[in-house]
């Protein structure tokens, strides 16, 4: 049965060879728009946190609200509202900032319980004998929490940062002329889009894997502190 199959029209190597330089020139806003994303998500992210720690109810309230419904909704709905549905109450946003808006806020309700629950996870002695020796809640949280939970959450924040980087291929339903994009309109033009869709895939799959490498570096840097 198996060869039957024309293998050349599912996969056509001498396309993808040709039409990788140019699937690559969408790289940039790949990576950039994903990093930006999780660099802005972070942010928003750890004052959500902060929030969801709080005593005053309220905020805990407003933090928790906001991380149930940015993770029970699409992240597509929000690129689709930035960028086709804010026009019509007169704020235009260009295709690749809609996509930094979108990813940014989606990625902050995930980060945020990343964020909480690496810095629960710290002893309670940490704070306690820091209060004992009169330090600020602000001095305590940056030299002596963080550095700790920042071990513990590499390796989930590096699976957003993954999430993020496939993610950023529903960037293309907004024009953003990403990876996906670019193979989407090569496979139109050459009526191929089993070779296009097999080769963006490979694309995605060799920049998580360099990522992934960064992040096992990462967690042995973090781990010399430890021992």
């Amino acid at each position: 049965m198996l060869g039957n199959i024309d293998w050349h029209l599912i996969f056509n190597p001498t396309l993808a060879l040709d039409s990788l330089p140019y699937v690559l020139k969408g790289i940039p806003y790949t990576l950039g728009i994903a990093v930006l994303s999780v660099l802005f998500g972070t942010l928003i992210g750890f004052v959500l946190a902060v929030m969801r720690m709080s005593p005053i109810k309220i905020l805990e309230l407003l933090a928790r609200t906001y991380i149930s419904f940015m993770r029970g909704t699409p992240t597509l709905v929000f690129l689709f509202l930035l960028y086709f549905g804010f026009p019509f109450i007169g704020v235009q946003f260009k295709a690749e900032v809609a996509a930094v808006i979108g990813f940014s806020l989606s990625s902050a309700a995930y980060i945020a319980e990343i964020i909480r629950s690496a810095l629960s996870s710290v002893d309670d002695g940490q704070w306690e004998a820091a209060y004992a020796l009169g330090l600020k809640w602000n001095f305590i949280m940056r030299k002596i929490i963080v550095p700790q939970a920042f071990r513990i959450a590499i390796p989930p924040m590096s699976n957003v940062l993954l999430d993020v980087i496939k993610g950023t291929s529903l960037a293309a339903m907004i024009t953003v002329p990403e990876i996906f994009q670019n193979a989407k309109i090569v496979g139109g033009r050459e009526y191929d889009y089993m070779t296009m869709y097999i080769l963006v895939a490979l694309v995605y799959w060799a920049i998580c894997s360099s990522f992934t490498v960064l992040q096992n570096h990462l967690e042995k840097k973090a781990r010399v502190y430890t021992e």
